[in-house]
Order: C-alpha cells, then sequence, then structure tokens
C-alpha cells in the first residue's frame, strides 16, 4: 500500500479510490443479480463490494502520511550539509502526498529531525560553545518549517534528557558535565526563541530553575563565546574587529559592563606579555643589548596604549567594542608588592634611556607619564625614581663640565648650572643641594689631616664658585664637619679633667681652633654644649646627694671644674691664655686662682629653670652660713665654720647657674626674710606689738640683713595672721557684735582677709536674730539690709533673703511665746514679745494670726493697749490678732485682765 501510495500523485489517488469503490460496487451488484436472482441480493452485494472497496481506498490514503514522513526522512539523509535544506522541497514533498504540517506523523518526524540536529549540534560535555550554533539551529529550523512551540518542545525534551542523564549519573564528573549542558542549552534556547522564550521555555515550571539561574547560564555561556572571540584581538587590532567585536556582543547578549571589563582584561594581558619579555631581558645580564629590547618593548606599550586612545577618541567610537581607552595594570599580573619592583626597574630603565643624550626631550617626557599612569605608580614613587636617575645624570654632567673646564671657561657659572637644569627638566633646588653635598665631600677629603691648610681653603673656594654654593650652606658645612672634629677635641680636654688640663691639651685647643678655621661663635658653641653636659652631670649629682653638705661638697667640685678647666680652655680658644699649667695639687691651684673671676660665658641658664637654680645658689648659700655638719656617735653632730673662701666660691656658682644679681639678690632676701619670719613669730606669738618687742624686731632685722620693708611686711603679716584667728574665734564663742567689727574696721583692719565668708554670714543671721528678740518692736530696713550687709561685706540679696525666713519662722514662736507668757501672768515678757511680732512684721508683712482660744488674743490685745505703747504698734497688733474695732475699744475700758497672784488666780481660765 505505501508503495502504491508513493506511485500516485494526490489527485489520481482520490479518483482511483472514487473508482475502486465505485467498481467494488458495480461488481458486488451484477454478482448478486447473477447469484442472488434478486434485486434485493445484488443491492447487498453492491454494499458489501463496496464496502470493502472503501476500506481498500481508506487503507492506501491513511498511509499517505506515513509515506511522506518516510520520503521527508530519506531526503534529509540524502543531504550532505544539513543547512542546505530547501524549505521549498520540504513543501514540495507535503504537497506531493497532499499532507500539511498538523499532520501528526508528519509532524512528528519534523520534530524528531529538529531534535536530532539540535543534539548534534550542541558541543558534547564540556566543550565549549563555538559561536555558530544558534545561526545554524536557527537556519535549519526556519528550512524545516517546523512551529516554534513544536521546537520550543524539542528543546525542553532535549533539557529533560541531560536532567535523566544527570540523575543517572553517579560520579561527580559526570554531574558537572551534565550540568555544563543544560546550561548550554539553556542559553542557545534563549538565542534561538529571543524575547519568545520567556514563554515558550517554561524552565522554572518543568525543572524548577529561577530566573537568576537562567541569566547565570546566559551570562557565563556570552562570556566564553566572547572570550573566544577577544582571542582574535591583538595589538594591532582596527576598526573592524572593534565593529565585529561589538555586533558579536550583542548578538551574545553580553551586558556591556562585562564586555567593558573583558576587553580591559584582554588589553592588559597582551601588554602584560610585552611587560614581561621586558623583565625578563631586564634580569637577564648575560644578553647584549639588553636596554635596548627593554625600551622598545616599553615603546610597543606606549605605541598600543596610544591606538586605543586614539580609537576611543574617534567619531565612531560608538559602534566600537565596549572597553576601549587607556591600559592599565591594576588587578593584573604586577599588582603585587613584588611585581611593583619590577615596574620600578623599568620605569627607571626607560628613564635613563630617555636621558641618554643628555636632555629630556618633550615626547619623552609623555611617554613617562604615560608609563607612569599604566604602571600605577603613585606621584611620589615616579618622581623618587626620576629624581635618582636624574641626580646621577646631572652628577655624570657635572663632573664632565669640570674635567673639560666647560664650566670654568662660563662667563656665568650659575647661567650654566640652570641651563643644565633645564635641559634634563631636573629641579634647581635639588641641584643646589647636590652643589652643598659635592662641596662637603670636598671638605671632608681636605680635613683628612685634621685641619685646612691654605691650598685647601682655595681649593674649596673655587668648588664654591664653580658651583654656586651659597655662603648660608659652607657655614653650615663647615659647623657640621669642623664642628665634629672639634667637638672630639673639646671632649678630650674636657675628660682630662682639673688633673690632666696640661701645655700638650691646651695646645690640641688652640690647633683645633684655628686650624679648623672655625669663626670664635661657632667654636664657643661647640664647647658650650660639652661643657654645660658636664655641668648638668655636676647638678644631677648634687640633687641626688642624701644631705646638704653632700650637695655643696659636689658643687664645689663644679666651681673648681669651671675654674681649673673651663676657663682656661674658653681662653684657649679665643687665643688669651699666655700662662702654662704647672703640674700641681688642684686644691692648691684653686686657691691660688680663687680670687680671679672665672669664665662667665657658659652657663646652664638655659638647660635649667630659675627656680631650680635658684634652689641650688640657696643649699650651697646654707652650706656657707651654717658650715659643715659632721655626725658623730650617739646621735651628736659637730659643725665646722666656714671663713669668707667658701662666699668667693658662691659668687662663682651664681655665674655658672646663668643668676643675675637680681636674682641673687632675691635668693639672699628670701632666705633673710624665712630668718627673721621664724624669730618674729615667736616674738609676735599672742599677736600684741609692744615698743619692746619692736626693738627687738629690729635687732632680729639687723642681724638678718632684711631691708626694713619687707621686715615692715612680715610684722602685719604675723599680727594680722593672729588677729584673724582671735576674731573667727570670738565669733566661732559669740562674743564679736556688729559694733565691735564696725570698731574693727575704723581700726584699720581688713575684715574681707580676716573673717570667712561664712562666718560673716553667720554673724550677720545672729544680728538679725538679736534685733528680732530684743522686745523693742523697731526694725530699721536701712540698718538691717544696708548698713549691716556692706559692714560685713556680704551679699544684700542674700542677707534680704535670710531676714525674710527669720522673720517668717518667729512670727508665729511669737505668738506661742506670748500666750505661754500670759499664761505664766508674765506681763513684762508678754509685752516684750509682742514688741517682737510686730518687729517681724516689719521684716515681712503678715496676715492675721489664728488661735484656738480667742479669750487669750483678748488679753495680748488688753494687756499691750493699757502699756503705753504707740498708737500704729497697736492698730498693727489689733490686726494681727484679729480683734474686731468694738472688741478692742471694750478691751481698753475694761480693767486689767492679767490675773493676780491671790485666790482670784484659780478662776483664770486657761
Amino acid at each position: 500500500m505505501q508503495s502504491l501510495a508513493d506511485s500516485l500523485s494526490p489527485p489520481v489517488r482520490i479518483a482511483s479510490s472514487v473508482l475502486l469503490v465505485a467498481a467494488a460496487s458495480a461488481a458486488g451488484f451484477g454478482l448478486g443479480s447473477k447469484i442472488g436472482g434478486s434485486r434485493n441480493v445484488a443491492i447487498g452485494a453492491a454494499v458489501a463490494l463496496g464496502a470493502a472497496g472503501g476500506a481498500a481506498a481508506y487503507s492506501l490514503n491513511s498511509c499517505v502520511p506515513e509515506v511522506a514522513a518516510i520520503n521527508l526522512h530519506n531526503y534529509v539523509a540524502q543531504c550532505d550539509d544539513s543547512l542546505s535544506l530547501s524549505k521549498d522541497e520540504i513543501l514540495a514533498i507535503a504537497n506531493k502526498y497532499g499532507v500539511s504540517k498538523q499532520d501528526e506523523s508528519f509532524n512528528a518526524e519534523l520534530c524528531d529531525l529538529y531534535l536530532s540536529f539540535l543534539l548534534s549540534v550542541l558541543p558534547a560535555g564540556n566543550e565549549d560553545l563555538k559561536g555558530t550554533e544558534v545561526e545554524t539551529i536557527v537556519k535549519f529550523k526556519n528550512a524545516l518549517g517546523i512551529d516554534d512551540p513544536d521546537a520550543a518542545n524539542m528543546h525542553i525534551e532535549l533539557a529533560r534528557r541531560f536532567v535523566r542523564q544527570r540523575l543517572e549519573t553517579g560520579d561527580r564528573e559526570g554531574d558537572i558535565e551534565q550540568r555544563r549542558a543544560f546550561q548550554k542549552l539553556v542559553y542557545v534556547s534563549t538565542l534561538v526563541f529571543g524575547e519568545a522564550s520567556a514563554f515558550l521555555l517554561p524552565w522554572k515550571r518543568v525543572f524548577k530553575v529561577t530566573d537568576s539561574q537562567v541569566e547565570v547560564a546566559v551570562r557565563d555561556n556570552a562570556q566564553r563565546l566572547y572570550a573566544q572571540r577577544l582571542k582574535l584581538i591583538s595589538r594591532d587590532l582596527d576598526m573592524k574587529q572593534l565593529v565585529d567585536l561589538k555586533e558579536a556582543q550583542l548578538s551574545y547578549r553580553l551586558s556591556d559592563e562585562l564586555a567593558e571589563e573583558m576587553f580591559k582584561e584582554h588589553t592588559r594581558k597582551l601588554v602584560e606579555e610585552c611587560i614581561s619579555r621586558a623583565v625578563d631581558v631586564l634580569k637577564s645580564r648575560n644578553r647584549a643589548g639588553g636596554a635596548i629590547e627593554v625600551v622598545n618593548e616599553l615603546n610597543r606599550v606606549l605605541a598600543f596604549n596610544d591606538k586605543l586612545i586614539s580609537l576611543r577618541n574617534h567619531p565612531d567610537a560608538g559602534n566600537f567594542a565596549r572597553g576601549i581607552g587607556p591600559i592599565s595594570l591594576v588587578d593584573g599580573e604586577f599588582d603585587s608588592d613584588r611585581r611593583i619592583d619590577d615596574l620600578k626597574l623599568l620605569y627607571r630603565a626607560y628613564i635613563t634611556d630617555s636621558l641618554s643624550s643628555g636632555r629630556m626631550e618633550d615626547s619623552k617626557l609623555a611617554a613617562l607619564n604615560q608609563l607612569k599612569n599604566i604602571f600605577g605608580l603613585g606621584k611620589r614613587e615616579a618622581e623618587s625614581i626620576m629624581m635618582d636617575v636624574t641626580s646621577k645624570v646631572y652628577r655624570k654632567l657635572l663632573s664632565q663640565a669640570f674635567s673639560s673646564g666647560d664650566l670654568d671657561a662660563a662667563e656665568s657659572k650659575a647661567n650654566y648650572l640652570q641651563n643644565l637644569c633645564d635641559q634634563l627638566r631636573f629641579d634647581p633646588e635639588k641641584a643646589s643641594e647636590i652643589h652643598a653635598e659635592i662641596y662637603r665631600q670636598k671638605l671632608q677629603q681636605c680635613l683628612a689631616d685634621g685641619e685646612l691648610s691654605e691650598e685647601d681653603v682655595k681649593a674649596l673656594l673655587r668648588v664654591r664658585v664653580m658651583l654656586c654654593v651659597p655662603q648660608k650652606i659652607v657655614e653650615a658645612a663647615h659647623a657640621d664637619i669642623c664642628g665634629s672634629l672639634f667637638e672630639k677635641v673639646v671632649k678630650d680636654a674636657i675628660a682630662s679633667g682639673v688633673d690632666g688640663y696640661d701645655a700638650d691639651v691646651k695646645e690640641n685647643v688652640r690647633k683645633a681652633a684655628h686650624g679648623l678655621r672655625l669663626t670664635r661663635e661657632a667654636a664657643m658653641s661647640i664647647a658650650s654644649k660639652a661643657v654645660r653636659r658636664i655641668f648638668i652631670n655636676y647638678i644631677k649629682q648634687a640633687r641626688a646627694a642624701g644631705s646638704r653638705t653632700e650637695s655643696a661638697k659636689i658643687l664645689k667640685k663644679m666651681i673648681a671644674f669651671n675654674t681649673l678647666v673651663v676657663t682656661e680652655l674658653v681662653a684657649d680658644i679665643k687665643g688669651e691664655s699666655t700662662d702654662t699649667l704647672r703640674k700641681s695639687r688642684p686644691t692648691k691651684e684653686l686657691e691660688a686662682k680663687i680670687g680671679k673671676p672665672g669664665q662667665t660665658e657658659i652657663t646652664v641658664k638655659d638647660d635649667l629653670p630659675e627656680r631650680e637654680r635658684a634652689d641650688l645658689y640657696k643649699t650651697y648659700l646654707l652650706y656657707c652660713i651654717t658650715g659643715e655638719v659632721t655626725k658623730i656617735p650617739f646621735g651628736a653632730q659637730i659643725t665646722t665654720k666656714k671663713d669668707n673662701t667658701e662666699y668667693l666660691y658662691l659668687n662663682q656658682l651664681g655665674d655658672i647657674l646663668g643668676l643675675t644679681r637680681k636674682e641673687i639678690v632675691e635668693v639672699h632676701r628670701g632666705m633673710a626674710e624665712q630668718a627673721f619670719r621664724q624669730q618674729a613669730e615667736v616674738i609676735l606669738a599672742d599677736g600684741q606689738l609692744t615698743k619692746a618687742r619692736m626693738e627687738q624686731l629690729d635687732e632680729v632685722q639687723k642681724q638678718v640683713g632684711l631691708p626694713p620693708e619687707y621686715a615692715q611686711k612680715v610684722r602685719e603679716n604675723i599680727i594680722n595672721s593672729k588677729m584673724a584667728a582671735a576674731i573667727e574665734t570670738a565669733i566661732g564663742q559669740g562674743r564679736l557684735s556688729i559694733k565691735q567689727i564696725r570698731e574693727l574696721k575704723e581700726a584699720g583692719v581688713n575684715i574681707d582677709n580676716m573673717i570667712a565668708v561664712s562666718l560673716r554670714e553667720n554673724l550677720f543671721k545672729k544680728s538679725v536674730d538679736e534685733i528680732f528678740s530684743s522686745g523693742t518692736g523697731e526694725f530699721d530696713d536701712e540698718e538691717v539690709y544696708e548698713k549691716i550687709p556692706a559692714d560685713l561685706k556680704i551679699n544684700p540679696e542674700k542677707a534680704k533673703g535670710v531676714v525674710h525666713e527669720l522673720a517668717r519662722s518667729r512670727l508665729a514662736n511669737s505668738l506661742v511665746q506670748a500666750v505661754a507668757l500670759l499664761r505664766q501672768r508674765n506681763r513684762t515678757g508678754v509685752i516684750s514679745t509682742l514688741n517682737d511680732l510686730l518687729a517681724c512684721d516689719k521684716a515681712v508683712t503678715a496676715e492675721p494670726l489664728s488661735w484656738e482660744v480667742p479669750e487669750e488674743l483678748a488679753d495680748l490685745f488688753a494687756i499691750y493697749a493699757k502699756n503705753n505703747a504707740a498708737p500704729e504698734k497697736i492698730s498693727r497688733l489689733q490686726y494681727l490678732l484679729g480683734i474686731s474695732d468694738s472688741a478692742a475699744a471694750s478691751l481698753r475700758e475694761m480693767e486689767d485682765r492679767l490675773p493676780s497672784s491671790s485666790a482670784e488666780a484659780e478662776e483664770f481660765v486657761f
């Protein structure tokens, strides 16, 4: 049947089917008529044979799709290249058999063919995509004419195979291989169907794959494909390659950020290859012409960098691949502390080559700037290398100018040196430092024998003139180098001590001071530092001594050192010493020279504060006054007096300590004042100054040598302190009133300094309390609020607050006290207490007072009203006690209501 169907065209096959059914029916009708002889039998036979013919026709037509599928498969199999398939040929096969793509068999064959082709195109295992897979699949799909949903189903089906194989794989490598194949399929499928892949490829629903995982698969495969295209890019790239690379990026669906990063990394690797070769050549000592090869490699790097910069600035740069721009080695192979040293060596080599002609060209300077940016060197690092190399070249050219005589022949040495700096692009200040260093080296060479001869001085002058070395630099060099030699001579002289400073030492000092050509100020400055260091050591020992006598002995050694050594040293430096020291005992020599003034130029004035220097002088002064104290057994001690020689030592000690005459006088006065104060406190122990005591104090003043004005001040301080203690005691015991305070002020006593503020405030409070308890009923606002605070020097506002507080507290207490005295039948006490109540009311206005027994208030008013008091006081008391005018009038007419001590007292109602 399939062969028959294959040989018949659709119209012939349909006509044959109709004829077959008609012929079978006619044959059945004729056969039925002959055999059955009746019409019904003929019709039945016609129906039976017609049905058989129809079944045969149906079988013929039903196998047509299978025949079409077989022919389609054979057609595809006969094609040598799957991409050479023709969509028209496939449609011709379908039309030949009268079938469509909706026929199940034909469509299934299309899907099988597409699935087989898809599987054959995708690389197996861990192989990367080649980049042509998407285009090949799309062409085959279009040629095959398969619909996108059917094609998408085949992609899903292939993915299911990968998943099943992954589950069936037992080893890790197989699992990774199938995962990689799945990712490649996802990436290819996404590109094949484009935007329709979002709904044609249900990865998330079928395989539980997230959108992020799909994005990762697309990104990773796109990066691999782009990396393969980047391998074709070399340093000789052109615009067409960049345009093709841009198109490839878009076709691979690679993001601009990743594409830019990958391109920069690729160009960096191209540069790193050149740099690695340059480093190998630079470190290889056996290769001739290595410096030229290094420079050539670096020039290739610079040329490639210039090409990238020019392409970035091209008008059509938007059509080029992303990432075109200057090269940087950051994050690359050479971005490490170990490899950065190699880059510095290359940078140094390029600078050396640039300066090989004796000048720095503008082009070379620009190239060095680019090379610095490519290498990622910091500004300070690059400048340091540039300065180092340029300094060496400058020294070399300077040496050539010296030896050839060009510098000597130049009319202006400064212009010649400036032109040399300009040619090398060298900082003139750094050049001046080199000049100073050269001068110092020359000076050290001249001082090899320990002194400067006339020839040495002339040679140094020539170097100074040739190099234009400033006088300040020359003086500093001499002070440093010659000073260090002179300092050694001075230290040796000082180290010889009072026993060893002989004629040889003096000669060495003189020779060094003159032969080293030091100025007197510089020589004295050096000697001063060394001598002051010795003085400080003596002073430290004196401070650490256990007693005043030991400290004085150490200070005396320092005085002897100054007289016998330092004074002679200063004279030798100045060239003033004429006598020759003799070998004798230092003590005798010291005694012989003690009358002569010692040197006063080297002191410790700037090394110690004034107070410490004064304390040292005071220590030796006490030693001169008290003498040497020697302890003997059983706790006794013997004092040995000293003669006036010690005071001569004291004068020299003052010079060594750098004390002025005024400061020395102040020390003496302080000690005299201290001695006078001690004796005056004994004489004025009770604070009373009599005529006899005054004469006694005058005698003490003359003995200690204290000026009269200071003695008077000491006397006043002692008397005031004694008086202040007595006044405070009197206030504390309540024996001092405001009246006595006023008398003291009139006598000239300073209350502020003698009485503390708290005591003065307590005295004010006591005075106000006395006013409120005086029983007079009087209260003077001016006296209390102004005069008393002014006399006591206290805050008026605070004093006013104290008055109000006392008045409020005594108001209620005065009423209670008056009632109590009333009950005791004490008329005088009642009147006095009521007066205190009125005084408190004047200080702070009060409201009417309340009491449990109104009759007692009436009795109080009656007693006060009949006491001939002032009308205003009676009226105010009436208001405070709350008594009406009628009641007040009746109380005035009544007899005395105060019970007597007779029997009527029993009827007194309390």
